[in-house]
C-alpha cells in the first residue's frame, strides 16, 4: 500500500539555506529547459517530443547526475499524461514551466529513493545528494550529504520502501516542504472491530452527512468553508480583471489558487481522516457514498455547480477518503443515491416533498434535516437498519480540524444538532 509522508525542511544555517536555494532553482531551470525543446518539438510534425539534448554535462555539477535523471523523467511522465489525457478529449494545456528568472522560478526538485535518506525521532533530519560542484563550492566532502532538518508528525516513520522525494518551497506558508511516497506493509494496518455499515450524502452546504447501522449520526457543515472558498475566487476574478490585455495570470494570482486549493484539501484530508476514525471506533467494515451524477440536473444553480464541481472536487475526496478506509481495513463504495434527498423515510413519497435549505418536509406530516435524511434513506437501500438513531452530532470547520475544539472565548465547535429538526421522524 502506497501512502506519503509531508513534512517541513529546515536548513540549520543561512548558508546550507542558499545552497538547497540554488539546488532547487537549478532543477527548475532544468525542467523548463526540457520542457521548452518538447513544447518546440510538439509543434514541429518532423520533430520527436520525446528525443531530447543531454543536460547531465551542464546539470550534473550542481544538481547530481541522479537528479538530473528524476527531473528528466518527471517531464516524461507529465508529457505522457498530457497525451493520455489529450487521447480522450480531456486535456487542458501542454505541460508547463516552472516560472522563469525574471520574475522568480518555483524551488522545485525531485530526488530519486537511493539519493536521499531521513532519520525519524527526537531530532529528525534530511540527508539529500547535491553535485560535486556545489559540495567544493560549501565545502562539503565527496562522500557528504546536505543535511536538514525535519520538522512535522508523519503517519509513517516505518516504511518497506521508500519512493522519489519531491522537496520545494511553499511561498504561501514561506518554508521548505517535502513530499516522501512510501509502501507500506499491509500487514501491520488496523482491522475493522466489528460489521457495521455507514452510508454518507455528499451536500453542496453540508459536506457531509452521515448515518451508520450502530445508530449514529455525523453532519459536517461545510458553509463557511465555502464561502472562504468563494472569497478567495472573487479576490481572483478582481485581479484577473485588472491584468493588461494579453496576460491571463500573475504571481499574486497563483498564490492565490495555490492557497485556495490548499485550504480546500487540508479541509477535506482532516474530514477524511477524522470520520474514518469515527466510523472504525463505532464497528464499522464498509462505507456506502452517494455519487454526484445527476444532482445538478435535480438542483442546478450557479452556486451549486461551484460547489459541486471546483470547490467540493468529489472525486478526489473519494480518493482520500478511499486511502484512510484502507488503512482501518474498511472498504468505501460508490452508488446510486437517486431521489434519497427528497424521499419521505415515513410514507417514500418524493413528489410532494419540499426541501428548504436544511429541512425536508412531507405531506404526510414529517419534517427532518435532509440531509441527514437522505444518508439515512441511502443506508436502509443498502443493508437492513433496525436500531433507533440517536441524537446527531454536527461539527464545523475552524481552519485547523473537525475535532470539536473550540476557539477560545466561542462555543464548542462538535455541538448537537436541534432535534426539532434533526429528526428523522422518530
Amino acid at each position: 500500500m502506497k501512502r506519503t509522508n509531508t513534512f517541513d525542511v529546515i536548513p540549520q544555517s543561512d548558508e546550507d539555506e542558499e545552497l538547497l536555494r540554488r539546488l532547487l532553482d537549478a532543477s527548475a531551470a532544468l525542467w523548463n529547459e526540457i520542457n521548452y525543446e518538447r513544447r518546440e518539438h510538439y509543434a514541429d510534425p518532423d520533430r520527436d517530443v520525446w528525443e531530447i539534448s543531454e543536460h547531465r554535462g551542464r546539470y550534473g555539477g550542481t544538481l547530481g547526475a541522479s537528479t538530473v535523471q528524476q527531473i528528466e523523467r518527471k517531464n516524461r511522465e507529465a508529457w505522457k499524461s498530457f497525451f493520455a489525457l489529450q487521447k480522450k478529449g480531456e486535456a487542458n494545456g501542454k505541460p508547463g514551466f516552472w516560472g522563469n528568472s525574471e520574475n522568480g522560478r518555483d524551488l522545485r526538485t525531485y530526488i530519486r529513493n537511493t539519493s536521499y535518506s531521513v532519520e525519524w525521532g527526537e531530532y529528525s533530519r534530511l540527508e539529500i545528494l547535491v553535485g560535486q560542484d556545489l559540495k567544493d563550492e560549501y565545502g562539503l566532502g565527496h562522500r557528504e550529504r546536505l543535511r536538514l532538518e525535519v520538522r512535522g508528525d508523519p503517519s509513517w516513520t516505518e516504511y518497506e520502501k521508500q519512493g522519489r522525494l519531491e522537496l520545494f518551497w511553499d511561498e504561501n506558508a514561506q518554508t521548505f516542504r517535502a513530499f516522501q511516497p512510501v509502501t507500506i506493509d499491509t500487514s501491520r494496518l488496523a482491522h475493522p472491530l466489528a460489521d457495521e455499515t455507514a452510508a454518507l450524502d455528499i451536500g453542496a452546504n453540508n459536506l457531509v452527512a452521515c448515518t451508520t447501522t450502530t445508530g449514529t449520526q455525523l453532519l459536517y457543515e461545510g458553509r463557511d468553508l465555502f464561502e472562504q472558498f468563494r472569497e478567495t475566487t472573487r479576490e481572483i476574478a478582481r485581479l484577473q480583471s485588472k491584468l493588461r490585455e494579453g496576460r491571463y495570470s500573475s504571481n499574486r494570482i497563483r498564490r492565490l489558487y495555490d492557497r485556495r486549493t490548499k485550504h480546500r484539501d487540508h479541509a477535506q484530508d482532516a474530514l477524511a481522516r477524522d470520520l474514518i476514525e469515527r466510523l472504525y471506533d463505532e464497528g464499522v467494515s464498509t462505507v456506502y457514498v452517494g455519487a454526484l451524477t445527476g444532482i445538478l440536473d435535480i438542483h442546478w444553480s450557479v452556486e451549486a455547480n461551484a460547489k459541486t464541481h471546483n470547490f467540493w472536487a468529489f472525486r478526489q475526496f473519494i480518493d482520500r477518503l478511499a486511502c484512510t478506509a484502507e488503512e482501518y481495513g474498511m472498504g468505501v463504495e460508490v452508488r446510486s443515491e437517486a431521489w434519497t434527498s427528497q424521499e419521505c423515510p415515513e410514507c417514500g413519497d418524493h413528489e410532494e416533498t419540499i426541501r428548504h435549505e436544511d429541512t425536508l418536509t412531507c405531506s404526510c406530516g414529517f419534517e427532518g434535516h435532509a440531509d441527514l435524511t437522505a444518508s439515512e434513506t441511502f443506508l436502509r437501500r443498502q443493508t437492513d437498519v433496525s436500531r433507533p438513531m440517536a441524537r446527531p452530532v454536527r461539527f464545523e470547520w475552524d481552519d485547523h480540524d473537525w475535532s470539536g475544539k473550540p476557539h477560545p472565548h466561542e462555543s464548542p465547535k462538535e455541538v448537537r444538532t436541534n432535534p426539532q429538526v434533526a429528526s428523522v421522524g422518530r
